[in-house]
């Protein structure tokens, strides 16, 4: 990798770069009709507030949302709601294994040694065990012993914000002082340990004070490597440049969004006024940042310049940001698609919607990524993709071949679950087809790299 230019430096962020990022997700995919058949199974469904959740999860836009569990077994099989003790039991065991999957993937991207690792920021929000459950993660990765660990708590959904804000102000102190930096950062949540919980409280709860939690969170983990110039080799094909970033609380707001161990497991606050307060913080954010990421490139840039990589905490709250910055649909693509899909999987899913992008063609070359968690607090962070690297249409291509890969293994398991079997095995035709396609590119791409190769060593 070559210095940054005068250019790249003018940033704040200019010396740091994202070389590798992936999404992991856990292989069961629940439907609004799941949560129905488990209210049904152990609660009184015609109660008020039960009543009002059942109506809102038939709205909420979301189709699928991942699980570590079907809502047929385990914690969703049992009498009583699975109590604090074993939902930290099931985390330290179910969410370790997804975040290591996570990390593993997003490490094999970077291309660098485990052993090359100088740091790990760890975020999460549904577990409070000590030692923290980034130990556990670093100890499944086989990382040396005197990694420097991090382990972020209490900033909810904007986690993946925060930690990549976190690594991002090491990472410039290490430059500062003449050292590589090289962070593995990674997110996860188990958002539906909390469902019987959540039920069972909408259950006892005036339709007024409900809280419509059990209809929108999921599970799912994502990983990043973050890098300071210093930490680059010559193979390394970074992703993103990290040029800008920003947090900030919202004011008066601090009761609007919260998430609290109780005797059950958790409990989230929802209110009904997050939206508008998330919609209104944006606009003056990313007014703040937008100067010194706009001082690197050769034109004047605005809202429209940029593929937003925003948290989907809610329809209503993407709604309101598009609103409100006057954005298409175009540049929320992947936030809607992860939301149809995947659900709200608090803190890694802003980190899952940007790794979602890379999959959704060429795209625009700045990304805003922003997020929003209990404070209420805005995170945001302004992006550079990196197109010029010898390995970048493989890398492209890799991530696509990724990409089919799960969307094979997501229909077998829905195979297995609806009995639809013809209509699924006509879809898996298609992506088999896919995958083929792109194996094919990249072989193509592979003879194409070794050629110039070649004909460069002929020259030199």
């Amino acid at each position: 990798m070559s210095p940054p230019t005068d250019a790249q430096n003018a940033g704040l962020g200019s010396d740091l770069w994202i070389t590798g990022l992936a999404a992991q997700y856990p292989p069961y995919l629940i439907g609004p009709e799941k949560l129905e058949k488990l209210a049904a199974r152990f609660h009184d469904v015609e109660s008020p507030g039960l009543r009002k959740v059942l109506g809102i999860n038939r709205k909420t836009g979301i189709e699928t949302r991942s699980s570590v569990q079907t809502f047929d077994d385990g914690f969703c099989a049992q009498k009583l709601p699975p109590s604090i003790t074993e939902i930290d039991n099931f985390f330290r065991k179910a969410a370790v294994d997804l975040t290591a999957q996570a990390c593993e993937k997003a490490l094999k991207e970077w291309g660098g040694s485990k052993d090359d690792i100088t740091h790990t920021i760890g975020v999460t929000c549904t577990n409070q065990g000590n030692p923290g459950y980034d130990l556990l993660v670093n100890r499944q990765l086989s990382l040396r012993s005197d990694v420097d660990r991090m382990l972020l708590h209490g900033v909810g959904c904007a986690g993946g914000l925060a930690i990549m804000r976190a690594a991002a102000q090491i990472a410039s102190g290490a430059t500062a002082r003449g050292e590589p930096a090289r962070i593995l950062c990674f997110a996860c949540e188990l958002c539906s340990s909390n469902v019987r919980s959540e039920l069972e409280a909408a259950e006892k709860s005036n339709p007024a004070d409900v809280c419509v939690a059990a209809a929108l969170f999921s599970d799912g983990a994502a990983a990043f490597v973050l890098c300071n110039t210093l930490g680059l080799n010559e193979e390394t094909q970074p992703l993103f440049q990290l040029t800008n970033w920003g947090s900030a609380l919202i004011p008066n707001t601090i009761d609007e969004m919260g998430f609290y161990a109780v005797q059950s497991g958790f409990r989230t606050i929802l209110t009904k006024h997050v939206t508008t307060h998330t919609a209104a913080a944006v606009k003056p954010m990313f007014s703040k940042l937008l100067p010194s990421y706009a001082k690197s490139n050769s034109k004047t840039l605005t809202t429209e310049d940029f593929d937003w990589a925003l948290h989907p905490g809610g329809r209503a709250i993407i709604d309101g940001v598009q609103y409100m910055m006057d954005l298409t649909e175009h540049q929320l693509r992947a936030s809607r698609d992860i939301y149809r899909t995947r659900g709200n999987s608090s803190s890694p899913t802003v980190l899952i919607v940007l790794d979602k992008l890379r999959t959704m063609g060429r795209g625009s070359d700045h990304v805003v990524a922003t997020a929003f968690g209990p404070g209420l607090t805005i995170e945001m962070a302004l992006l550079k993709r990196c197109r010029d690297g010898p390995n970048t249409q493989r890398h492209e291509l890799e991530i696509t071949a990724l990409e089919a890969e799960s969307e094979q293994a997501e229909l077998e398991f829905e195979r297995r679950d609806s009995g639809n079997e013809d209509e699924v095995e006509m879809r898996n035709v298609s992506v088999k087809r896919k995958a083929d396609d792109i194996a094919l590119a990249m072989d193509c791409e592979t003879k194409r790299m070794k050629l110039g190769s070649a004909l460069l060593t002929k020259v030199a």
